[in-house]
């Protein structure tokens, strides 16, 4: 395996760390949502031309691209450790061709942005800085580690920036204020991340792997799958608000409050059966949960905009 083609090596690693099929999906709903969702507060008609909207995309999905290569480079040392099946320790792609891919990735953000939306180098500059900042553990890596809470928190903090910049293609582009009702659309987009956090480190008791840090090792079961579900519940909330803001009807509310019963139910049967096979399908809803959201609160009523003209 490790003796393929560059091409090959590097369609194993993102299949295993970066699936481009789901994380794009995923990337590609978040944009558009983002830059709806700000479009439709500044009661803006229209949408942002579609070749702005692919270049949106393919800084965003390099952004997250880059933050998981840069994860890499952090998590080495455990990794190698307790985790070599992963494809950078069992040498299927190296830190030299990582670090050629993350250049290239920053090479095509700048020269998108430089050419294409000068002006979001503003936008653009805080995201890598705080990116940079992740990666050295913001210079407290002992505390951090220590401090669980505040560890999520602070690398969590990348997704609201990442939507400041992509909501910016409406908004700062056009040379207007950013629209209040973004401040819960960021709220909403934190939480998801703690959701999927959370989701994809939950096991059930006897499912634990040495050196892998999960919530439910820490916490136990029970607690982490509640605290799942609170972060679920706050999500709710925080999308209801945006929702609400945004003027949506009680359609968007009876589906939001819907979403959030049927990703529950797995969550409430493994709190009573400790089931391994439920905390897979904890973690399955978290990706739905969080597309979702972005389904409701930006990519639907922009289309409904769009084709119906209301």
């Amino acid at each position: 395996e490790n003796s393929l083609p560059f091409a090959r090596r590097l369609f194993i690693y993102q299949k295993e760390r970066f699936p481009l099929a789901g994380h794009g999906l995923l990337i590609a709903a978040f944009t558009f949502s983002a830059i709806s969702y700000s479009r439709i507060c500044r009661n803006v008609p229209g949408f942002i031309s579609p070749g702005s909207y692919l270049f949106s995309v393919i800084i965003t999905l390099t952004l997250f691209l880059l933050l998981r290569i840069l994860d890499e480079f952090k998590d080495a040392d455990d990794d190698a450790a307790f985790r070599p099946h992963l494809p950078v320790p069992r040498g299927v792609i190296s830190f030299k061709e990582l670090r050629r891919i993350g250049a290239a990735a920053v090479i095509i953000q700048l020269s998108v942005i430089t050419i294409f939306f000068p002006r979001m180098l503003l936008l653009y500059l805080p995201v890598v800085t705080y990116l940079y900042l992740m990666t050295k553990e913001f210079f407290a890596a002992a505390w951090l580690r220590k401090h669980q809470f505040w560890y999520v928190t602070s690398h969590m903090l990348i997704i609201p920036l990442v939507d400041v910049f992509a909501s910016g293609l409406d908004w700062f582009l056009d040379d207007s204020p950013a629209p209040t009702g973004l401040l819960f659309f960021f709220i909403v987009s934190f939480f998801n991340g703690i959701v999927l956090e959370i989701g994809r480190k939950l096991r059930a008791p006897g499912h634990e792997i040495d050196g892998v840090q999960t919530y439910s090792a820490m916490l136990g079961p029970v607690r982490a799958t509640w605290l799942w579900l609170l972060v679920l519940f706050i999500t709710l909330v925080s999308a209801l608000a945006a929702a609400r803001f945004a003027g949506y009807g009680i359609a968007a509310i009876g589906i939001l409050g819907g979403i959030f019963v049927v990703c529950s139910i797995p969550a409430l049967i493994f709190l009573r059966t400790r089931q391994q096979r439920k905390t897979k399908q904890i973690e399955l809803l978290s990706g739905i949960w969080t597309i979702s959201m972005y389904l409701v609160l930006g990519l639907m009523p922009m289309l409904q905009r769009l084709l119906f003209g209301t």
